[in-house]
Parts: structure tokens; C-alpha cells; sequence
């Protein structure tokens, strides 16, 4: 894997690498090297705390059938009370503020790639202990400062509904704000911002974060997302999949775009989302066309100028089941570009929002705790954002997210989407027949095209510009279809 994904980046173009972020981050993620020694005794002390805490459910589900049966009979209303308040959102926020992150599964002898930046943890006869711990401590200020988006309860009922809250339905609206939400970061911020320690908080920190806040005021709201949606059969209450997610955010950008002047747009980008042709009905790779992308940009700029930075949204389905095993290294790849935002996607049937990867592992943000609703002003300097951020590094192997989900990229102007069109066909080229999509400059679709036209009478390969993958046979030998299905 590691090797493959090497090979797919190799090129003039240098990704960037850990040494950008030697931005200070929050102390809450990282103490200093002098101060760990005199913290351990207690920080031991809390750690045995809140891992019995934890863990006293997990005890109790392996006790024998009949003591099971006992002590639910006994016992169930004070177990259930006791085990809302220990592992509910409140207490793992203060297991968090005490103990600092937590690197469970983290290793330390595998470099870690976050949102197009690499963190060098692996060691090497040169390097000792402190190398790794730098590494780990960058990443780590890296992670806690990408923008989290949660359930949220307690907020304005949605539109004709009376929802007040999206817990258990909401998932991929809040893994679709935390990516978009990146792409404004690094728009107005920068790649290499990393959350602020002391007040007055960043001016456009805060804008960003009043866009997405729980109201119709707020532009980025699932309130507006949800509107901007109903073509697409979004519905509060219901679960939404990546590409209505996609084409929800497209029409809620136009809109925005519409009735704003040029120099007040909330996300000042064009959006692209990638599909198969024009109308995204085609089976097959997904086709990046660079004529399209610099139409969405004069478009957007209202024919001012040719190129403006642009938000790319890929949607995907990868299998049935779960993701075909010949696209993981290409999506693990995609996380070495520098214009990666990640994916929205994760678990299935719940939706998280993966920004990055350590070996076969995926790392993601998790929208699941519920929160009380915030709108923050965007003139509130002052404001807690502590809501907005999470110091706890969850993960899941990469093989078993849900085949169903979206890659998003940022490009901030003309050269860096010819850096990401040059990576992304190196990309096409390395995959065996199995891109994630492909690149062309025009588009050039005379015929729908099937898995199986790829292949003339004789089983060899004809010549065809339709940038579709042919049919790969299984081990036994027999040929089979992609298991791509229509967007």
C-alpha cells in the first residue's frame, strides 16, 4: 500500500509536508516536553478513571446469562441513568479537557497523511523518541483544529416541520458541513491555521463558523441545506445519500450566489461536482472536465475572470456491500494531495467525515454526539468555539467504510488545479483499470459506453477515449463488471 501510494505521488510537483505545520496549537493537545514528567502521576490517576468509567459496561455485559438476568431485573433503571451520564457527550468532553487527546490505535511507527500534509512519526536509526513525539504533536494540533460539526438539539423548528434536533437522521448533513467548512479554512486561513489559543478569536474564524450555525439566518445551516434540498428528496428527518448531499449543496450555493454581490459570497468558490457526464446519469468513472471547470469559474466570477478558486465534490459508489477492494489504495492516495478535503462517508448508515490515514487505517471527525444548538455572531470575537473542535482521534479500517461517498477538493487558483489534474491522472494511470475517476479536457462522449464494450470479440482491449475501466477478472478467472452503479 505504502509503496503504491508512493509511486501514484511521485512527481516535479512536491506535496507538502509536516513542516508546515509548525504552527502553535491549542496547549490542550500537546503539553510541552518539561511539563509530561511532573503531569504523568496525575494525569495516570485521571486516565484510570475515566477508563474504568468506560469500561464498567463493558464488565458488566460479559458477567454469566443468570447474573446478567439478575442484575437487569434489580438494577436496569440505575445502570441505564448511570451509563447516559458516564458515557454520554459532557463527560467524554471533560475526559478530553483533562487527559488531553487521546491516540488510541495511533501508531507510532507509521507516517500519518491529514488533509494533504504529512506527519512524519515513523522512526529511523537518525531519529530517536523526540522526532516521533514532534510528529505526533503537529498532527495532532493539525487534527483538533479541522472544524467539527455534531447533532445538534434544541434549535428553531425546520421550516413546516417540528424538528428541533437532527439526532439519528443528520449524520451526512454534518459531514457535509465539516468538509465544506475545510475548504473555507483553508480559503480564508490557509492550510497551515491551527486553532487559536487565547482571545480575541480570528474575524474569519468566526464568520466561517457563524455560516453554519443552527438557524435559516445562517447561511450554511441544515435549515437551508435541507430548502435548497427538495429537489433531491432531502427531508428533515430523513437520511440522505452523498450525491443528493452534493447537488444539495450545488443549488444552495447558487442560490446564495444569486442574491449576494460578487465580493460578499459566503463561500467565494466555484463548485464542481463531478460526475459522469453533464447530467451525472452515466454509469462508470466519474470524469473531471477541465473545459467544465473553467465554465463553473467564469460563471461564478460572473465573467469577470477566467479562473477563481473552485470546491470539486466527487461522488461515488465503490461496490454493494462494501467498498471494492482495487479502489483502496487510490483513496488512500487521495489524501497525499494538497488540495485533499477528505471524504464524507465513513461507517454505514452513519455517516462521519474521514480526514486522513495511517496504514490500512482511516481517521475521521464524528458528527454523532448531540450538542445544545449555537448560533455565534459573526462579530462575537469572544465567542466558545470549544464545541466546534474534538481532541479525540477516532478511526476505522479503510476497507470497511460504507461503499457509498464523496471526496472533496480545493483548489485556490489555476495552477494549483493543474498540480491536482496532475496528480489525479498519474492517480487514473497507476489503478489497474480501477480509477476512482478520470481526467480529460474536453468532453468526448459520442455513446453511452458499458464495462463491457471495452472488450472486442478476441477479449482484447479496443482503443477507446471514454476513460471507462475495462471488466477485471476475479482470481478464478472470471470476468466481472465494476461494481459501480449510477449516481
Amino acid at each position: 500500500m505504502k509503496g503504491f501510494c508512493e509511486r501514484a505521488v511521485a512527481s516535479k510537483y512536491s506535496s507538502k509536508s509536516s513542516t508546515e505545520s509548525t504552527d502553535r496549537g491549542p496547549s490542550s493537545v500537546c503539553s510541552d516536553s518539561g511539563s509530561r514528567d511532573s503531569k504523568h502521576d496525575k494525569a495516570s490517576l485521571w486516565s484510570n478513571f475515566f477508563a474504568s468509567a468506560f469500561s464498567i459496561f463493558e464488565t458488566h455485559s460479559e458477567s454469566s446469562i443468570t447474573e446478567k438476568k439478575e442484575i437487569h431485573s434489580r438494577n436496569n433503571g440505575w445502570t441505564e441513568a448511570v451509563r447516559k451520564v458516564v458515557t454520554g457527550g459532557s463527560m467524554r468532553r471533560i475526559h478530553e479537557r483533562v487527559l488531553g487527546s487521546s491516540r488510541t490505535g495511533i501508531s507510532s511507527a507509521s507516517d500519518i497523511w491529514l488533509l494533504g500534509v504529512l506527519y512524519k512519526i515513523s522512526q529511523d536509526e537518525s531519529s530517536g523518541d523526540a522526532a516521533t513525539n514532534n510528529g505526533l504533536r503537529a498532527f495532532e494540533q493539525d487534527f483538533s483544529s479541522r472544524i467539527l460539526m455534531t447533532y445538534r438539539k434544541g434549535f428553531d423548528a425546520i421550516g413546516d416541520s417540528k424538528y428541533t434536533s437532527d439526532v439519528n437522521w443528520g449524520c451526512m448533513l454534518r459531514s457535509s458541513q465539516m468538509l465544506v467548512a475545510q475548504a473555507l479554512l483553508f480559503h480564508r486561513l490557509g492550510r497551515s491555521w491551527r486553532r487559536p489559543l487565547h482571545k480575541p478569536l480570528d474575524e474569519q474564524y468566526i464568520e466561517i463558523l457563524h455560516h453554519f450555525g443552527d438557524s435559516e439566518g445562517s447561511a450554511f445551516s441544515i435549515h437551508n441545506l435541507l430548502q435548497a434540498g427538495k429537489a433531491y428528496d432531502l427531508a428533515a428527518g430523513s437520511w440522505v445519500g452523498p450525491y443528493a448531499m452534493c447537488r444539495s449543496w450545488e443549488t444552495l450555493i447558487r442560490c446564495k450566489r444569486e442574491g449576494t454581490a460578487f465580493d460578499n459570497q459566503p463561500l467565494p468558490m466555484a463548485v464542481y461536482i463531478v460526475s459522469g457526464d453533464e447530467d451525472g446519469e452515466r454509469g462508470g468513472a466519474p470524469v473531471v472536465c477541465i473545459q467544465d471547470a473553467s465554465r463553473y469559474c467564469l460563471e461564478f466570477s460572473r465573467g469577470r475572470v477566467d479562473w477563481t478558486p473552485i470546491l470539486l465534490l466527487v461522488p461515488l459508489v465503490l461496490g454493494l456491500e462494501k467498498v471494492n477492494p482495487r479502489y483502496i489504495p487510490s483513496l488512500w492516495a487521495t489524501f497525499t494531495f494538497p488540495q485533499s478535503l477528505g471524504i464524507m462517508g465513513g461507517k454505514p448508515g452513519a455517516s462521519t467525515y474521514i480526514i486522513g490515514v495511517q496504514d490500512e487505517k482511516a481517521l475521521y471527525l464524528d458528527p454523532h454526539e448531540v450538542q445544545p444548538a449555537i448560533n455565534i455572531r459573526r462579530d462575537d470575537l469572544e465567542a466558545d468555539t470549544l464545541s466546534y473542535h474534538c481532541n479525540v482521534i477516532r478511526h476505522i479500517p479503510l476497507d470497511s467504510i460504507d461503499p457509498s461517498l464523496a471526496i472533496g477538493f480545493y483548489c485556490r487558483d489555476r495552477d494549483d488545479f493543474d498540480d491536482f489534474c496532475f496528480r489525479a491522472s498519474k492517480l487514473a494511470d497507476g489503478s489497474n483499470g480501477a480509477p476512482l475517476f478520470t481526467v480529460t479536457q474536453t468532453h468526448n462522449f459520442p455513446k453511452p459506453v458499458n464495462h463491457s464494450d471495452v472488450l472486442d470479440d478476441s477479449g482484447g482491449v479496443q482503443n477507446d477515449d471514454s476513460f471507462v475501466a475495462p471488466p477485471i477478472s476475479d482470481a478464478d478467472g472470471s470476468a466481472h463488471e465494476d461494481d459501480w452503479q449510477l449516481l
